[in-house]
């Protein structure tokens, strides 16, 4: 196990991220973060944070994206809500790690069954390459290039009591 962000480096890049946000949509008109459950949200609002910093406000919400999911079969589950409207809006997903792109895929589904945005960016934390689907993120804390026996995990506070980022070697546990 290596450690490859701590809770100082987690904050430098959010702040950077929400600055680079902020930056590329010329202010927070019209703007929404969605979190993308689970870490993914509370990531999303600790940009929603920093972004008011700067300058105003900017609603926020989360998105379960389990019902948009191409790898688990359907079940009579009721479509989760989202708590944000994302109608004509600029929307940022956010999530802590872009692997593969298929959880992307998905929340994009899920945003777009509740309105059609504007446009619709991401905003990850990691990027560890290894993309299945043709999808890159706007924002990007740190590119982590792994290789297919590795995993990175993202620690938060408010889950897991500490902040960080770690590669694992196939096998190992946090």
């Amino acid at each position: 196990m290596k450690e490859i962000m701590d809770e100082s480096a987690m904050k430098r890049s959010l702040t950077r991220m929400a600055h680079e946000i902020i930056e590329k949509n010329k202010g927070t008109k019209d703007l929404v973060l969605v979190g993308i459950k689970t870490r993914g949200a509370f990531l999303a609002q600790r940009l929603a944070t920093f972004i008011s910093m700067f300058e105003e406000e900017v609603p926020y919400g989360a998105i379960d994206i389990h019902f948009w999911r191409d790898d688990i079969p359907l079940s009579n589950e009721n479509i989760p809500q989202i708590d944000v409207n994302v109608q004509d809006k600029v929307v940022v997903l956010v999530d802590d790690v872009l692997h593969k792109g298929r959880t992307v895929r998905a929340a994009m589904d899920g945003i777009m069954y509740y309105g059609r945005a504007k446009e619709i960016h991401l905003a990850v934390l990691i990027d560890r390459g290894h993309r299945e689907l043709p999808i890159r993120a706007d924002y990007v804390g740190k590119n982590i290039p792994t290789s297919t026996n590795e995993s990175v995990e993202v620690q938060t506070k408010e889950i897991d009591e500490k902040d960080g980022v770690f590669l694992l070697q196939e096998g190992e546990r946090l």
